[in-house]
């Protein structure tokens, strides 16, 4: 979704807890892909190859234990077929995290909208925000984390899944999955160094794929 959509006809942006003040725009609202979500965050390909490594192991093993192959197949589908109930879970779980999931940047502040029994608001104010980083991906996907202000914490369970992994000491609200990553990122990058009374501090990263950003270093893919 585009900039401009903030308050058409007065009416209240989606994912936006109230009517945005005097001075304050939207720059962007997005969603994650829950496609991407599910093989990411909730590790589904992981998780399909563990039950099928073990629907493998058991077929095998009853073949060469004397099993007719018919049974020793039937007793694989059924295992099969308890293995796609996780699967089945967590993939409907990710679509729905995706569809009540709402990530948007004003030229103040990061608002996350989240929660599917308990929805709420996560304001992040560019105030708080010490520091920015963007892991993109080839399909053009990407994540982008934020370190906050030591002093300025949102608990992990509360985030998650919109929190950077295992960063459990100092939790990182971070945007998933987000389409044109590269693009999202490179906005905030600006947004920040607009907050010219909020300056953002650099922070390195060395892992792959990741770029961090702060006031003098824009996010890039």
């Amino acid at each position: 979704m585009s900039a401009g959509a903030a308050a058409a006809g007065g009416r209240l942006p989606r994912g936006l807890p109230e009517r945005l003040p005097d001075g304050e725009r939207l720059l962007w609202q997005g969603a994650p892909d829950w496609r991407v979500l599910a093989r990411h965050a909730f590790h589904l390909r992981g998780l399909a190859l563990y039950f099928g490594v073990i629907v493998a192991y058991c077929f095998g093993s009853a073949a060469l234990g004397g099993t007719p192959l018919a049974g020793a197949a039937v007793s694989a589908a059924k295992l099969a077929g308890l293995a796609l109930v996780p699967i089945s879970f967590l993939a409907a779980y990710a679509w729905a995290v995706g569809r009540v999931t709402v990530y948007s940047i004003t030229n103040r502040r990061v608002v996350i909208q989240l929660g599917l029994t308990l929805p709420m608001t996560i304001n992040l104010p560019f105030a708080k925000i010490e520091a920015a980083a963007l892991k993109s991906r080839a399909d053009g996907t990407g994540d982008i984390s934020l370190l906050l202000n030591a002093k300025d914490k949102v608990a992990y369970l509360v985030l998650w899944p919109h929190a950077r992994p295992w960063r459990l000491a100092r939790p990182e609200p971070m945007l998933r999955a987000v389409p044109d990553a590269g693009r999202v990122g490179q906005l905030l990058a600006r947004a920040l160094a607009a907050s010219a009374d909020m300056p953002v501090a650099a922070v390195p990263d060395t892992q792959p794929g990741h770029v961090a950003a702060g006031s003098k270093a824009p996010v890039a893919a």
